[in-house]
């Protein structure tokens, strides 16, 4: 379900108004896509991290520009180096009814057996990109990694199938690994040793 955004279109010059509107906790933003034009706005930067927050990066947001009511998803933020403010927001506006594609999170959840026994959990892949419907898009994917004992790994395509998406990152991508605490610090003997990956027949 669509998330309202109050937005207010907005002069691109001059260069000026870009500070005022930050002066007064609003940041410039610009909207552009499916049946609309690429328009200037701008919205309140403490609605918009609040609706963040509470929703998700992936959050369908409906605005009205125009007259017209739009529903966006966000494309990109720009966030100040030293405050952590926004800065430059792009929202994207979508069909609701045609997939597309989104980054995600990956949750990994529970304690690996490996671990319990003494093993090293390294995480290579902290996002995956999905396409499915724009209020299909998840907010993250969990994954259990609790079965994974010492020596063994998950990769993509050890994941459950979802119907409301489809996982578009290449399927051979190892999303976490356990490995043996000294294996860590004999990098050069152990160089070239790939971990077993679950679901995959290993050589007798």
């Amino acid at each position: 379900m669509a998330v309202s955004l109050k937005v207010e279109e907005r002069a691109t010059r001059p260069r000026s108004i870009r500070n005022k509107l930050r002066h007064e906790g609003k940041v410039p933003a610009i909207v552009n896509g499916y049946q609309v034009e690429s328009t200037p706005i701008s919205i309140d930067e403490r609605e918009f991290s609040r609706l963040l927050r509470e929703n998700g990066a992936n959050t369908v947001f409906a605005i009205e520009i125009g007259g017209k009511k739009v529903n966006t998803l966000l494309r990109e933020s720009q966030l100040d180096t030293f405050t952590r403010h926004l800065t430059h927001v792009e929202l994207v506006s979508v069909n609701l009814s045609e997939e597309t594609e989104a980054e995600t999170e990956i949750n990994l959840v529970g304690e690996a057996a490996g671990v319990k026994a003494g093993g090293v959990l390294t995480q290579t892949l902290y996002t995956v990109t999905v396409s499915a419907t724009p209020e299909k898009l998840p907010e993250g994917i969990d994954v259990d990694i609790s079965g994974l004992e010492i020596g063994q790994a998950l990769a993509i395509s050890d994941l459950p199938k979802n119907t409301d998406y489809t996982i578009v990152t290449d399927a051979e991508e190892q999303i976490v690994a356990i490995q043996e605490a000294q294996e860590l610090s004999e990098e050069e003997a152990t160089e070239g040793a790939e971990p077993e990956v679950i679901g995959q027949a290993t050589e007798e």
